[in-house]
């Protein structure tokens, strides 16, 4: 009996998982190629062996652009059946992934349950949890006690884990010689960066690398290279830190490849719209074109409020110039933890980030829906349109909201609608514009 510990490992020798017939039937994509980029790292499934429900999803060359939503609780809102409630919405409309930021209170308890109810795939970023864990501040947290806090979140089912790995001595050291308008902004980089000045240790994570790429193995989990260094304003895109990071990224990709473990890799961040691609070309280049995760990019830092379309206007750029899976943005981003309010608007803009630039790419099936809407206006068929709509509350809210004199139309155009009168005129009927219907 063939057997095999990873996905990654599985498709290197041409053994086909449950998972990767799933993924190939929802991306139409032939699964002998789907396996063939899997072996190459180019795309991921992630999928942890104990995740038991999980409906997987592929992320990376050729496939349709995955989003994320953050959530969790913390020392302001701690109320784990508040975010579970943030969870079941998220799961309903559409996330691809969901990563739990936790950082203080029931962590534990809330990721089982997490775990437990959700059919796409989980994240976490075990820094964040490591406090909390050990009941420790962060100085005296051991630097071996980081691994095990990864090790307990695998036994709980997480399917993919942020290690700011590439935030080394080296990398800390292009830092210090590069000022930065908003230094580290990465929560987690930070984090890292912190113990490493307090202990004048190497990182970790970095410094037990394979002894971590054993545990994602043990799991199967995938392993999301974080950005520490991701630029926190427009003043630091593409500038020394960030550029480092990323080589040491590159490197870190192609060791964890050697034990078969899968990798994405974290990326920025704010940046201005002109570098965009560019820096989608650089990752691409820079780690042997492993999937792409990023944040926005925000492209511009002057709209608190505003950032779940800042994010999703650079999100489209980012995901049609190779970017793989958009962490979504909220109007909250900057301001406070998102309420489910806040979370329908991130996700709704970030799912139509991702679609857009799923046309641009020419994604198979991308097209299928925008030609399904497409033809129920030109039918001006309204329930047709609500049932295809990323929103359809929404949609059926305005319409109701504003109801016209003739059903065929919109009180925007009224009997003036160019959809009614060309429909009218290609049936032979007369416009009847201005005279009352007959």
């Amino acid at each position: 009996m063939n057997k095999f510990t990873t996905q990654m490992d599985a498709a290197s020798k041409g053994i086909i998982t449950r998972e990767m017939k799933v993924v190939a039937e929802k991306e139409q994509m032939e699964i002998h190629l789907l396996m063939e980029k899997m072996a190459k790292g180019e795309i991921i499934i992630p999928a942890n062996k104990y995740h038991h429900n999980l409906n997987p999803e592929g992320v990376g060359s050729g496939l349709k652009t995955k989003i994320n939503v953050n959530l969790g609780i913390s020392k302001d809102c701690p109320d784990v059946n508040v975010e579970m409630d943030k969870v079941y919405m998220a799961i309903e409309m559409k996330a691809d992934a969901i990563m739990d930021l936790s950082s203080f209170g029931k962590t534990e308890e809330f990721r089982k349950k997490l775990i437990e109810v959700s059919p796409v795939m989980i994240g976490t970023v075990p820094v964040y949890d490591a406090l909390g864990f050990y009941d420790k501040e962060l100085k005296d947290i051991k630097a071996k006690e980081f691994l095990e806090v990864v090790e307990k979140h695998g036994q709980d089912g997480v399917d993919f884990v942020t290690i700011h790995a590439g935030m080394n001595l080296e990398t800390a050291k292009v830092y210090q010689r590069n000022p930065r308008l908003t230094n580290i902004v990465s929560r987690g980089g930070s984090l890292i960066y912190a113990w490493m000045m307090l202990n004048q240790q190497e990182n970790p994570f970095f410094q037990y690398y394979d002894e971590l790429l054993d545990i994602c193995v043990k799991y199967d989990i995938t392993l999301s290279l974080g950005d520490a260094c991701r630029p926190g304003s427009i003043s630091d895109a593409t500038d020394p830190s960030q550029i480092k990071e990323l080589m040491v990224l590159g490197e870190l990709t192609k060791r964890a490849w050697e034990k078969k473990v899968q990798v994405m890799i974290e990326g920025p961040g704010h940046m201005p719209l002109n570098e965009i691609a560019a820096n989608m070309l650089l990752e691409k280049k820079l780690c042997y074109n492993a999937p792409f995760y990023v944040l926005g990019p925000i492209v511009t830092d002057i709209a608190p409020g505003y950032d779940h379309i800042t994010s999703a206007i650079g999100g489209a750029i980012a995901a049609s110039s190779g970017a793989d899976f958009l962490c979504y943005v909220t109007p909250a981003e900057h301001l406070r933890l998102p309420t489910m309010e806040d979370m329908k608007e991130g996700i709704i803009a970030t799912r139509i980030a991702a679609h857009a630039a799923d046309l641009g790419k020419n994604v198979k099936g991308a097209m299928d829906w925008d030609n399904q809407m497409s033809k129920a206006r030109q039918e001006l068929d309204w329930n047709r349109m609500f049932e295809l709509a990323m929103d359809p509350e929404k949609a059926k809210a305005y319409r109701e909201a504003s109801k016209p004199e003739h059903d065929d139309s919109c009180t925007m155009c009224g009997k003036m609608c160019s959809m009614r009168n060309m429909n009218r005129i290609h049936e032979g009927k007369d416009l009847n514009i201005l005279r009352s219907e007959s």
